[in-house]
C-alpha cells in the first residue's frame, strides 16, 4: 500500500465514510488526467470499471471533495473540472482557441489578491479562478 492510498483511506474513515472501489477508481482518474470533468472521469473510470455510471461519479466527488481529497474549478460554461488536492494550488489558464488547460502558480496572482483584500477586505480563493485567453501555440499559429 503506498503513501497516498494510506491517506486517501485514512480521510475517508476519518469521516465515517467506507473504502470503496469506486471511490478509488475515481480518485485514481481525477489524478490521472489532472483536470477532469465529470463525464471525462466517467470515460476513464468505465476504462475499468465499465458499469460505473455518471451519477456514481457525481456523488463520489462530492465525497471526495467533502474530505479533502479533490477540488473543483469552474474553467469553462460546462461542468465544473475536478483536480487532486495533492497537487500545489494553481491558477487555471484556460485557451480558448485548443481549450488547453495550463496551471500557473499562485503566486503569480498575489499583487491582485493583496489589492482585492487590502480595497474591498475580500479574501480570495484564487484556486478556483480562471483566466481565459490564447495560449502561445494559438497566438503563434495566428500570426503565420
Amino acid at each position: 500500500m503506498t503513501d497516498s492510498q494510506t491517506e486517501w483511506e485514512r480521510r475517508l474513515r476519518a469521516r465515517g465514510y467506507r473504502i470503496t472501489p469506486q471511490r478509488q477508481l475515481v480518485l485514481e482518474a481525477v489524478e490521472s488526467l489532472r483536470h477532469g470533468t465529470p463525464d471525462e472521469l466517467l470515460l476513464e473510470v468505465q476504462k475499468t470499471a465499465a458499469g460505473v455510471n455518471l451519477s456514481t461519479i457525481y456523488r463520489t466527488l462530492e465525497v471526495l471533495e467533502e474530505v479533502g481529497l479533490v477540488s473543483h474549478a469552474h474553467i469553462g460554461h460546462g461542468a465544473p473540472t475536478y483536480h487532486a488536492v495533492e497537487e500545489h494550488a494553481h491558477i487555471h489558464l484556460v485557451c480558448d482557441g485548443c481549450e488547453k488547460v495550463i496551471s500557473a502558480d499562485v503566486d503569480l496572482a498575489e499583487p491582485f489578491v493583496r489589492a482585492l483584500s487590502d480595497d474591498f477586505g475580500f479574501d480570495t480563493d484564487i484556486t478556483h479562478f480562471s483566466v481565459h485567453g490564447r495560449c502561445a501555440d494559438c497566438r503563434a499559429a495566428q500570426t503565420l
